[in-house]
């Protein structure tokens, strides 16, 4: 080759290399204007297609605080945060979060992996093994019948009167009496009666073995003699005789039989076995694949995958922050509320203890006497020890923070209201126990609910503040301008 042909061919590749640069470029302007970043998070962009999915649906129709773009930029930036806090301090590698997180994807992926056709061909299996059983067996019979019931320990007596009675049934229809004006009349199975006798069409093992051999030797329009069964005595007459149902008059009940049954994850995991088995991988992977190809093609189930993996993440991160935190921490708990004392005073005075009632006068004192020692959060285990520990039940208790018309007796007891009081059935014996709080809550257990939420929030609050100081924000607000416009 001459030194100017290889300068060409030199010159052709690398043309071509520019070209397909430039097509790459092209395509990614592309790309980012039909999806343009709307926003950093601790250096990670932010899609506008993730944002206005997450607004959307957390600002539909029936939402109650809907938010404007703007306000609920600051609710999605501290939802990020936190999912990058959780990533950062690795939560996604967990073994707990990724079986959590693979068995929700695993739930919108699987359905992927069957079509139309394996369902059809799947129906047809069925119809098929179906329609071989039942025409092996001598195909369909479609009998009616006259039943005389007779119990199953009649007396012998008993059956010579029902006997008699079929048997001069069976006679008037030798002489030509009608089947099924014979059958209405007469006939104990309301449900075939109403119908001159007809049960539609069965096949074999689907009745009893005595009714079932009479009818499938009957010939089509024949009539039998009286035919006794675990039911009674019948009069079998057989209307038509054919082979199984064709397939598509049975294909609509098949398909419910189908979905019904749970058939349609079988055929699931009959296809990924396959696949398991052909590429030599494993079913996590082969799921993984597909939600990637899922997520590539589908917009929405990116998103909505996206949404369940960061979800689980946030939920971990802020129980470790937040709720578990403030639920558990007694001692912060106690110290909140001796800051903030001032915001759970009452208007009103509450009465701290218990309304009981007894059996036995005796036990009035020894409620009193079992628990006057006791911190008041262990008062109910005290009092169900002493009282109420095998299976004679001595009291019985409501136990709380009580304030005027909670309670029909404290209100008569301790609040001096003219109340009517109720007597309990066995447990004619009324009294209370406890003190009268004025002003307010003792300590953080009377109002303890309130004071964990309190503290979830000052919880939540630091950290999200922390979190603004730790990771960089940037929100483009030319693209947040357009979100929800961009198809206009």
């Amino acid at each position: 080759m001459s030194n100017k042909n290889l300068v060409n061919m030199q010159w052709i590749k690398r043309a071509s290399f520019l070209i397909l640069c430039c097509l790459s470029f092209v395509s990614a302007v592309d790309a980012q204007n039909d999806d343009p970043v709307i926003m950093t998070v601790a250096g990670q962009p932010v899609s506008r297609s993730e944002f206005e999915y997450s607004y959307n649906k957390n600002n539909s129709e029936g939402v109650i605080d809907k938010k404007t773009k703007e306000e609920y930029v600051d609710l999605f930036v501290n939802y990020k945060l936190k999912v990058q806090a959780a990533l950062d301090a690795h939560l996604d590698t967990a073994k707990s979060f990724l079986d959590e997180f693979a068995g929700y994807r695993d739930q919108q992926i699987r359905p992927l992996m069957i079509t139309d056709e394996d369902v059809e061909a799947e129906a047809r299996n069925i119809y098929q093994r179906t329609q071989h059983i039942v025409d092996s067996l001598g195909g369909l019979v479609r009998p009616s019948h006259i039943l005389l019931q007779l119990k199953q320990r009649a007396s012998q007596e008993e059956e010579n009167v029902v006997k008699a009675r079929i048997d001069s049934i069976y006679n008037v229809l030798k002489e030509g009496g009608d089947f099924s004006e014979l059958a209405k009349k007469f006939s104990q199975d309301p449900g075939s009666a109403a119908k001159g006798g007809d049960i539609s069409w069965i096949q074999k093992g689907q009745t009893v073995k005595e009714f079932e051999e009479a009818a499938y030797a009957l010939k089509v329009g024949e009539v039998s003699k009286p035919v006794k069964s675990p039911f009674g005595y019948h009069i079998i007459l057989l209307k038509e005789k054919r082979n199984f149902f064709p397939y598509d008059s049975l294909r609509t009940n098949i398909i419910r039989f189908i979905d019904a049954r749970g058939i349609r994850e079988q055929i699931i995991n009959r296809k990924l076995d396959e696949i398991v088995k052909q590429e030599g991988t494993t079913r996590e992977e082969i799921l993984a694949k597909k939600a990637e190809e899922a997520s590539a093609r589908d917009p929405e189930m990116k998103n909505l995958i996206k949404e369940y993996h960061d979800g689980l993440l946030l939920y971990e991160i802020s129980n470790q922050h937040v709720w578990d935190k403030a639920a558990k921490d007694e001692a912060s708990l106690a110290n909140y509320f001796k800051k903030n004392k001032k915001k759970y005073l009452w208007d009103s005075p509450r009465f701290k203890g218990i309304a009981y009632h007894v059996k036995d006068a005796a036990d009035v004192k020894a409620v009193k006497n079992s628990i006057k020692n006791v911190a008041f959060e262990n008062w109910a285990e005290v009092l169900r020890k002493t009282f109420n520990n095998d299976s004679v039940l001595r009291i019985r208790v409501e136990k709380g923070i009580f304030k005027k018309g909670d309670n029909a007796l404290i209100d008569k007891m301790k609040f001096g209201k003219d109340t009517t009081v109720v007597a309990l059935k066995d447990y004619p014996i009324d009294a209370v126990y406890g003190k009268i709080l004025k002003k307010g809550p003792e300590c953080y257990e009377d109002v303890k609910g309130l004071v964990i939420a309190d503290y979830q929030e000052q919880l939540e609050k630091e950290w999200v503040a922390d979190l603004r100081k730790k990771y960089p924000v940037t929100v483009f607000q030319e693209v947040l301008a357009t979100v929800n416009k961009h198809d206009q």
